[in-house]
């Protein structure tokens, strides 16, 4: 049985990811700072018949990640998507913005990659998977912080590709649009009034052409498959998964 290592798979896109994988026939260890939210997703994936573990981490910690994969005895799938989310433009954006911005989603997964790659040489090879965004791609009105962070995941995804591309060790990256996950509707609820937010819901679905936004569990599907042998002859790609957003730019 394989083992996939998953960061933030407490809910929404990191949530899904695990489910998929974890009937696929992976064995789960599932990587986040809230255990709370880590045991909702491990409950689920063992009341399925699959199995899981738990390990509290800080991803933006060198500390916590060292000692988050000692713990591991192998890894032959990470799945780095843990992040946050950052508002502003290059102006309001303040220095302690940046920095958090980049402790999470640049240093987050050269941590993970750092701590786990050795393991999967260890076992012959291995798959991973940088969730980055299409605001790596394209421009994204007031997300200088965050797109900074996702063309970072881009240009790492590329660089571990190459360096280990004949080193049985396989990395891409998946750029969504917006996805309907518990966060965009916590955003909504704190940012708008109950009349407002179908009509700000509506906008954000909109933004896509396809005319909605995307699911967690679509988000999931092409995880599992890029995660998968069959999808063994794919490295060092970045999969737009936008209902057409960068078509039209």
């Amino acid at each position: 049985m394989k083992t996939a290592v998953v960061t933030g798979a407490g809910s929404g896109i990191g949530q899904a990811i695990a489910l998929k994988l974890a009937a696929e026939g992976n064995h789960l260890a599932i990587l986040d700072f809230n255990t709370e939210a880590a045991q909702s997703t491990a409950d689920i994936i063992r009341k399925a018949g699959g199995s899981a573990d738990i390990i509290q981490c800080d991803v933006s910690s060198t500390e916590s990640v060292e000692a988050a994969f000692t713990q591991l005895e192998r890894v032959d799938i990470l799945v780095n998507n843990a992040g946050i989310a950052s508002i502003g433009n290059v102006e309001t954006c303040t220095p302690d913005e940046l920095d958090k911005i980049y402790q999470v989603n640049v240093k987050g997964i050269y941590h993970c990659c750092h701590f786990g790659i050795p393991k999967m040489l260890a076992n012959g090879g291995g798959v991973i998977l940088n969730l980055a965004s299409i605001a790596s791609k394209v421009g994204i009105l007031d997300r200088f912080a965050y797109s900074m962070s996702k063309g970072a995941a881009h240009a790492m995804t590329l660089s571990v590709a190459r360096d280990y591309v004949d080193k049985g060790i396989r990395c891409n990256c998946i750029c969504p649009a917006r996805v309907l996950t518990p966060f965009v509707e916590g955003y909504l609820e704190k940012n708008y009034s109950e009349e407002e937010r179908p009509k700000m819901k509506q906008t954000l679905s909109e933004y896509q052409p396809i005319g909605r936004m995307g699911t967690p569990e679509e988000i999931g599907d092409l995880a599992a498959f890029l995660c998968s042998d069959k999808a063994s002859f794919i490295t060092g790609s970045a999969y737009d998964i936008d209902g057409g957003v960068t078509l039209l730019r």
